[in-house]
């Protein structure tokens, strides 16, 4: 048995809302233990509604549908189900009921197209709506398929989901077994050589793995079924424990961490502060710091030189340099490295320099070069280059360098 998601709404398929009820329903049938293959998302149009629900009954048991159930005449959830499973629609005064007194109790008077809220297949359930006007059902038009419907707003389907479609579905037994995750989170290694590495561990049963990448960074995530989450964890531990082992330094961390969590923690079990000298990235990897709460336990500023005079007046870097070298260099990198660390007095001073385009590429520094400095105790100075790539974004650019600054520095911490 399996549950399907049809999230319906023209407005979705737009692009003008994003679709955040399927990733939380998504999660909670994880809690169940319910498992998903599909998520479909349809427009307000009856005849392509109905070809979703024949193509849903055909692969799930337990249908469940966001969206489509307001006093609009597009919305059309509730009656093109009832019409597809050859139900009449009845109206139920209990539902008029509660509409009235809740627009009684924001001082106006229900209006007749309300009304059709209270339209619902004949034996269906009513799935109580606490704050809006928009009721769900529970209905199992046939004995192998139960369908539920939530209205589209968030916070009353999350309510929804939680105080009526949570017990129904424990009452039902499911609820016994979990499915829990864990994703280890992973820098500086391509999504296929991390598969290649690990690909073995694909064929799981239980506890699965499966890999999926994004923004720059390569995840693996570990799922189990099992009748709790500690039980879950139980299973997850040692494939976690050997993927870990196969990714070496390349595995930064797991679920929520960040790579600018995991630096400031590795800075403050060591007494050690950072500062950093900006130029490309305009102040984005001061940003990623300082999104960490307690971050000035370790963090102590930064310098954005964007012009080639701040890096003069502010870090020291050397004119002459600039003129021979250029502000993307490895010998800037390295002196603005030194520079906001003796300034601001911190154990290890990072810099970013570099084209972030779209223009200013030349056919030696192309758009995507970027020089990393790392400047720590005992005189220690290096810069790094990287090429991020001439068909890459603006934002994308700077973000990988800002990233892959943090994972330097992440590295060079454990590697004490």
């Amino acid at each position: 048995m399996s549950a399907e998601i049809i999230c319906v709404g023209t407005e979705l398929l737009l692009g003008d809302i994003l679709n955040g009820n399927s990733q939380y329903l998504a999660q909670q049938l994880a809690q169940l233990g319910i498992p998903h293959y599909y998520q479909t998302v349809v427009g307000d149009n009856p005849e392509r509604l109905k070809q979703v629900i024949e193509i849903a009954i055909s692969r799930a048991n337990i249908l469940i549908f966001t969206g489509g159930l307001g006093p609009t005449p597009d919305d059309l959830t509730c009656e093109t189900i009832a019409d597809f499973f050859g139900a009449p629609l009845v109206e139920r005064p209990e539902i008029i009921e509660d509409i009235t007194h809740k627009f009684a109790q924001r001082g106006r008077v229900m209006t007749p197209t309300n009304r059709k809220q209270a339209l619902i297949p004949q034996g269906a359930e009513i799935l109580p709506n606490p704050t809006g006007t928009a009721p769900g059902i529970i209905w199992q038009p046939r004995p192998e398929v139960t369908i539920f419907t939530f209205p589209g707003v968030p916070s009353e389907m999350y309510r929804m989901w939680q105080e009526t479609a949570v017990p129904f579905l424990q009452n039902q037994g499911w609820g016994k077994e979990i499915i829990h995750s864990r994703s280890l989170r992973f820098w500086g290694i391509g999504e296929s050589a991390l598969a290649e590495k690990v690909a073995p561990y694909f064929d799981l049963p239980n506890p699965t793995v499966a890999p999926y990448a994004g923004k720059g960074e390569v995840r693996l995530r570990i799922s189990a079924k099992a009748p709790s989450e500690a039980a879950a964890e139980e299973l997850i531990a040692p494939v976690e424990k050997v993927l870990k082992e196969i990714a070496g330094l390349d595995c930064y961390g797991a679920d929520d961490d960040t790579l600018a969590s995991v630096v400031g923690e590795l800075l403050r079990s060591q007494s050690e502060t950072l500062s950093v000298a900006e130029s490309c990235t305009g102040g984005g990897l001061g940003q990623m710091l300082t999104e960490i709460a307690g971050s000035s336990d370790y963090f102590w500023g930064g310098v954005i030189s964007y012009d080639n005079s701040a890096k003069v007046r502010l870090l020291g870097v050397n004119p002459e340099d600039l003129q021979q070298f250029g502000a993307v260099s490895p010998v800037v990198a390295e002196q603005m490295a030194i520079g906001v660390k003796s300034r601001l007095e911190t154990t290890w001073g990072l810099s970013i320099t570099g084209i972030a385009g779209p223009g200013g590429g030349t056919d030696t520094k192309p758009v995507g070069l970027v020089y990393i400095g790392l400047a720590g105790p005992n005189d220690e100075v290096k810069s790094f280059e990287y090429r991020f790539g001439t068909m890459r974004e603006r934002a994308f650019i700077r973000h990988l360098s800002a990233c892959t600054a943090l994972d330097l520095l992440r590295r060079r911490l454990l590697m004490r």
